[in-house]
């Protein structure tokens, strides 16, 4: 009685193990009577103290950490626990059906990496070298390109989870070669420097629930070729991407808050760093909040401090699809999500993507550094040559949208000539914006960008308050109004190379001149709206309603 006991001790302790439960081998009342270290996997649990781990912030215990890894996975499975304490560590190695739990007060500890001309970090110990990943490289950032630099990684396994109310704090690893770092500086391309807090490559069947990041690298979690997903409940407060999920498939996020201002918050991307284009697919973001605005650690601490004013930070901090985008997003939605203090939603196929069947619904956006909507479709393609092409953008539909205080550039929905975006349907959307955009704003030519970087600050200010609408085809938008912090002399749309757009029930403060700026606009309708009279049109090259 005493040995089941100390089992159920031992699984309370470890907390909920989810839909990741059945990696744990079953539960046998003689499982505490192993000699040696068999003797620490009590019920198939493997506490990482018991293979040597010190837990005191000092004491390198990556090897600690990994031969309890090892054990776990020797027996087909177990759990990985780690009690309070903080784990100072390099690269920590996942296997297969192996669970690791942080229990609350646990911190795992990123050592501090090798500084520039140095061979070694903390201690005398390196990250994992960064893998070879040629010839495919040069179509992604080098973050993109590695996965073994990183804290904690795993490749081509499948049936293991992470979990907990502890902590993984990347105080030691880099940032990447964007902007000055915060605290030490580490360049992510020298050997022995790591530059992500999780980095999975090609596995399946994967659980990350319920612990935090701080300063996450690079990224805080660089997701690719990772199947059957489930993220819930994740803190990250980090200094450049939240979570980036590139070519993964069957995806849920749900439930997480990501502070982010240096980078994007949730970034689905779609790159070519497996060596072909493979969609992100089938994937859900719901219940989670998104900002630009706090500074580093005070979201995790609770103070949620703001920057300054003086202080220049560029409040990303958003949900963007891109700029990766060879594979394509395909079946995707986002829904009941909060932004604050960051950057708006973007929709970018750059480089080949299909970005196709798209909902965006019930979304509150507050202080926002752009328009709350930036869809791009151009031709970066970076990518093969003989076989990116540009890609698509359609059946995208955005609806139940709340905006409060947005810059005076409005939104962008933008595709380049010959290729539009299709099938875009708007609705039951207010937004404020900041406007003050002065009369000779509305005469401002928009540069195409057909080949660069996609990014709203790249197309400078625009002549609408409200909607830049250029190479477009199907568009709907209905119940949408568009008000002002300030009188702005821009009308409220601006359309160029549009085919077969409505507007009903529109409603918006007219500019100098009118509230639709129609050029090159093909079968156009609009109907109940108090931004302009009821009118049809065929064809107009050059009007203001």
């Amino acid at each position: 009685m005493q040995n089941f006991d100390s089992m159920r001790r031992a699984i309370l302790r470890a907390g909920s193990l989810g839909s990741m439960g059945a990696v744990l081998p079953a539960l046998s009342l003689n499982a505490a009577t192993h000699k040696g270290k068999a003797s620490a996997a009590t019920a198939g649990v493997f506490d990482v103290r018991a293979y040597g781990a010190a837990g005191d912030g000092k004491t390198i215990d990556t090897p600690a950490v990994n031969r309890a890894i090892d054990a776990a996975a020797a027996v087909g499975g177990g759990l990985v626990l780690f009690p309070a304490g903080t784990y100072l560590c390099f690269s920590i190695h996942l296997k297969s059906n192996v669970h690791l739990h942080l229990e609350q007060g646990a911190t795992i500890l990123a050592a501090d990496s090798p500084q520039p001309g140095q061979s070694t970090g903390y201690n005398g110990g390196t990250y994992d070298a960064a893998e070879p990943n040629t010839p495919w490289e040069d179509y992604q950032d080098y973050g993109h390109n590695h996965w073994h630099n990183s804290l904690i990684w795993g490749e081509d396994i499948h049936d293991f989870s992470i979990t907990g109310s502890g902590l993984i704090w990347g105080k030691g690893l880099s940032r990447g070669t964007r902007g000055s770092a915060i605290g030490p500086v580490f360049i992510a391309e020298q050997a022995g420097v790591g530059n992500k807090a999780i980095a999975l490559k090609n596995c399946h069947n994967v659980l990350l629930r319920d612990f935090s990041i701080l300063k996450g690298g690079h990224f805080g979690l660089l997701l690719t070729g990772v199947d059957n997903l489930t993220i819930d409940n994740l803190t990250i407060d980090t200094d450049r991407d939240g979570m980036d999920i590139d070519c993964c498939q069957n995806v849920r996020v749900s439930n997480c808050f990501v502070n982010s201002p240096w980078d994007d918050g949730i970034c689905p991307k779609s790159s070519y760093a497996l060596g072909y284009a493979r969609a992100t697919r089938n994937m859900t973001i719901t219940n989670c909040w998104v900002a630009g605005c706090y500074q580093l650690g005070t979201v995790l601490d609770g103070t949620f401090k703001k920057f300054d004013s003086g202080v220049h930070v560029p409040h990303n901090g958003r949900i963007k699809y891109g700029t990766e985008s060879n594979g394509g997003f395909i079946n995707t939605t986002v829904s009941n999500c909060v932004f604050e203090g960051c950057e708006g939603f973007a929709l970018e196929s750059s480089d080949g993507a299909l970005l196709e069947d798209c909902t965006i619904t019930n979304i509150t956006m507050r202080d926002l550094m752009t328009g709350p909507f930036f869809l791009r479709l151009n031709a970066r393609l970076r990518g093969p040559k003989e076989s990116t092409k540009v890609g698509t953008l359609k059946r995208v539909m955005i609806s139940n949208i709340a905006c409060y205080n947005a810059a005076q550039r409005g939104s962008i929905l933008s595709g380049i000539p010959g290729y539009p975006i299709e099938d875009v349907k708007l609705s039951n959307i207010y937004v404020e914006q900041a406007g003050g955009g002065t009369a000779d704003d509305a005469k401002i030519q928009v540069p195409e960008i057909v080949d660069a970087y996609p990014d709203p600050s790249r197309f400078g200010p625009i002549p609408a308050t409200g909607f830049f609408l250029r190479h477009m085809r199907n568009l709907e938008m209905s119940h949408v109004e568009i008000a002002t912090a300030a009188p702005d002399a821009r009308p409220a749309f601006y359309l160029t190379d549009v085919e077969r757009a409505d507007f009903f029930a529109v409603t918006a403060a007219r500019g100098a001149d009118g509230s639709f700026a129609l050029h090159g606009v093909k079968d156009l309708r609009i109907g109940w709206s108090r931004a302009a009279a009821d009118t049809v049109l065929s064809s107009v090259d050059n009007k203001m309603l």
